[in-house]
């Protein structure tokens, strides 16, 4: 296995919509912040990999508008994923891992604030015989996983509440935050349900927003920074597509890829100093977190999906929040999660570490 590490991360301000600018205009200052912070130029990147959502856009092939920041001459080597670009990410790392180049750039770019009605897309990845014609409204499927983990004992409302209020305070320059940031327990707890029990803050605000990662393998890592991420290991797993045959209180495909990636890490979930999870929901949080085993680990420092939600960019901005605390040395060992599909169906877990290779 090839050492490969992020080496840079830059993310713009998620909004709850940004009509100003196209797909390519909201991209490019990002692409310029994370280049220019370790010195690249566009063209030393041998890779380039993005996620997006044509749902989304309400048109086909809608990520080629962000070519135009990327630059499509002189040709490059370029692969998009239909999903959150934490995929692309995981795409990026393989393609390092096969020796075809030293430097990969992976952006993902959500702007779900472009869906008229989301509860007429979000349905779309649903069992497409049972459930889709049903048109269960975009949170209803989480509030039942919600309302099960609180059946079980696993949680409670004010527990969850608790959690929304320790993101928003920890969450700075995001415009939803610095609204929200001041609400105490009891005033979430006071919102009217939006799917019962999760109620207005209890669900991550859709916005509109660009993440970039840059990755670099071995000596051409150690050149562009005097401390690196190292990605020690890297799985994805998913649970069966259809939710009511699931226990959903667990998320076995989550355990399973910790496991996978522990084992190409050295080191597992329960090791590292944070983690950064793809919590769309609060309820999610206890969940991840039982699944994972982070009893002690401090998680979503960044203040998390709770306090924005860029829609096919968020896990991706997982990866680069836990990456940028050991970039800067707050951290010697992280680990990212994100997600994909309905009730927590796909997960993908990164560990990373600030430690020379042995």
């Amino acid at each position: 296995m090839r050492d490969v590490a992020v080496v840079s991360f830059a993310q713009s301000p998620c909004e709850a919509a940004n009509r100003r600018d196209d797909m390519a205009g909201i991209l490019l200052p990002v692409i310029r912040e994370a280049l220019g912070a370790v010195g690249v130029d566009r063209d030393d990147v041998d890779f380039f990999a993005s996620g997006s959502h044509d749902f989304f856009e309400g048109r086909t092939f809608a990520y080629i508008e962000s070519l135009d920041a990327v630059g499509a001459w002189p040709p490059v080597s370029e692969s998009h994923v239909e999903m959150d670009a934490a995929w692309a990410f995981a795409e990026a790392w393989s393609w390092l891992q096969l020796g075809e180049g030293d430097i990969a750039l992976v952006y993902g770019i959500g702007r779900g604030s472009l869906a008229a009605d989301l509860d007429q897309v979000l349905p779309a990845q649903l069992d497409p015989y049972f459930l889709a014609p049903l048109r269960p409204h975009r949170d209803a499927l989480a509030g039942l996983q919600a309302a099960a983990m609180i059946d079980a004992g696993l949680t409670s409302e004010r527990d969850l509440a608790e959690i929304v209020v320790r993101s928003l305070s920890a969450a700075t320059g995001n415009p939803y935050a610095q609204k929200s940031g001041h609400l105490g327990v009891d005033q979430v707890l006071d919102a009217p349900y939006v799917s019962t029990p999760l109620r207005e803050h209890d669900v991550a605000p859709v916005g509109d927003a660009a993440a970039v990662v840059v990755l670099a393998a071995g000596d051409a890592a150690r050149r562009l920074g005097d401390r690196q991420a190292w990605v020690r290991g890297l799985d994805h797993r998913m649970d069966t597509h259809y939710p009511g045959v699931r226990n959903l209180t667990r998320s076995e495909s989550t355990r399973v890829a910790a496991a996978r990636a522990a084992e190409l890490a050295g080191f597992g979930a329960s090791e590292v100093d944070i983690a950064e999870l793809h919590t769309e929901y609060s309820h999610a949080e206890p969940l991840l977190a039982s699944a994972l085993g982070l009893e002690r680990t401090v998680v979503n420092p960044s203040g998390g999906p709770l306090a924005g939600r860029p829609v096919t960019a968020t896990g991706l901005v997982r990866i680069g929040e836990a990456a940028r605390r050991i970039l800067d040395g707050r951290a010697g060992r992280a680990l990212a999660h994100a997600t994909n599909g309905p009730a927590l169906q796909h997960n993908l877990v990164c560990l990373m570490s600030g430690e020379a290779a042995a």
